[in-house]
């Protein structure tokens, strides 16, 4: 019997590009949202204007995403990427211009911050072709027996930047300013679009590629809606996250309710990609996909009674400790989840399904940040996190309730 190598996937050069490239990429758009969005709470004092940055970004993206998928499927996906980028390195510069305090001579406070809604949608935009071709390109880069290692250290990178960006951001904001800390994130983006040149192109797998549009469309939303392990699991992330996460209300916690400033707002925006880290250096050598469904229904409880108990906290400590759980358990359902796409989708379909996925994500991730701030406006900050967490956990038992096939059911990895 073969020893298990828990670096197998960093052995191959366009893996390492890969989530370096990801890894550059979460730190500057992280920083960048981290800054944009103190500033926006800090003029505005009102939670539904947080909410807004999630819409802003939420509706370009889940309106497009279906064809981002079907475009990363029938086209070239490096080329998608580096249009992408480029949308994203200009989207970049007008946030550096119009936030930069010489921009108030020429417009007033309310028209900068539709401007700045503006951009974000343009961002999200460029995300809905990005994430599909992005997501449906790591299979290409190694073996199908190293899928599950190479979703465990590329999301171990990725929750990586989810730290380092948080705190940068946070703690460049308080000490270079908004527009200085928006330059350093849009120097980032640059480096990582080079960096991603290194990449090479990969074949077109597509068995049809003069199949129509929409017939295209709903071949993989079928095939994510027959397959009851794919469908589920990533119902089960949006229903959490879309309920339970916390990361667009921090500023209210930061400002209002613990008093720990610009600085420990970066702090708290960093405790769950530590707690994930940590976590998914474990899973490299304990990797959580010998019992997948049964493992992600618990790690998805873990995080709804984490966020209950984020919730009722006062103390700065606590509260990281729980930010920390919450990035934990849900690290753990992020790899079997991306296990799951990367082993069961045909070559010829990922970029769809993938793209059926990424809408569950940004639902969970955007509109979840304005159901934040709705709910924060007129819940209050601290029961409408309780009602998160509650919510997260009525969903685990309904899944539960629902899906006993689905215990006895293995990841199968192909050849």
């Amino acid at each position: 019997m073969l020893k298990k190598d828990p670096y197998a996937a960093l052995r191959f050069p366009e893996f390492r590009y890969f989530i370096t490239v990801q890894f550059l990429f979460t730190i500057a758009i992280l920083m960048q949202e981290v800054a944009i969005g103190y500033q926006i709470y800090h003029i505005t004092h009102d939670p539904i204007s947080l909410g807004y940055i999630g819409l802003a970004e939420a509706i370009p993206y889940i309106s497009l995403a279906l064809f981002g998928g079907y475009f990363a499927d029938k086209k070239d996906r490096k080329t998608i990427i580096i249009i992408c980028y480029g949308g994203i390195l200009l989207c970049s510069l007008a946030l550096i211009t119009v936030t930069h305090p010489n921009a108030g001579q020429y417009l007033a406070q309310n028209q900068q911050l539709l401007v700045v809604y503006f951009i974000l949608f343009c961002i999200g935009v460029a995300r809905g072709f990005y994430g599909p071709s992005w997501s449906s390109l790591k299979p290409f880069l190694v073996p199908a027996q190293h899928y599950a290692n190479s979703s465990s250290w590329s999301s171990q990178f990725w929750q990586t930047g989810m730290i380092l960006g948080p705190i940068a951001g946070g703690f460049l904001y308080a000490y270079i300013g908004l527009t200085n800390t928006l330059i350093v994130a849009f120097l980032l983006f640059l480096l990582a679009s080079l960096l991603f040149l290194n990449i090479r192109r990969k074949p077109i797998v597509s068995k049809n590629l003069n199949q129509g549009v929409f017939e295209s469309l709903k071949e993989g939303i079928d095939f994510v809606w027959k397959n009851k392990m794919i469908f589920y699991a990533i119902l089960l992330d949006m229903i959490s996250v879309l309920f339970g996460g916390v990361m667009a209300i921090l500023p209210i916690f930061a400002e209002d309710i613990l008093h720990v400033g610009a600085e420990g707002f970066g702090i708290m925006r960093a405790a769950p990609g530590v707690g994930a880290v940590l976590t998914m250096f474990a899973t490299a050598y304990f990797p959580p996909t010998n019992q997948p469904w049964r493992n992600m229904l618990i790690a998805v409880a873990g995080f709804g009674f984490a966020t209950l108990a984020f919730a009722t906290s006062t103390s700065f400590i606590f509260s990281l400790l729980m930010l920390f759980l919450t990035g934990a358990f849900d690290s753990v359902s992020v790899i079997i989840r991306q296990t799951i796409l990367q082993t069961m989708p045909p070559d010829n379909m990922r970029g769809r399904v993938n793209s059926v996925s990424g809408i569950f994500v940004s639902c969970s991730n955007e509109l979840g940040a304005f159901e934040s701030g709705v709910a924060a406006k007129f819940m209050g900050t601290v029961p409408s996190v309780l009602f998160g967490g509650i919510m997260t956990l009525l969903t685990v038992t309904w899944l539960y309730l629902q899906s006993g096939d689905l215990f006895s059911m293995k990841i199968q990895q192909k050849n």
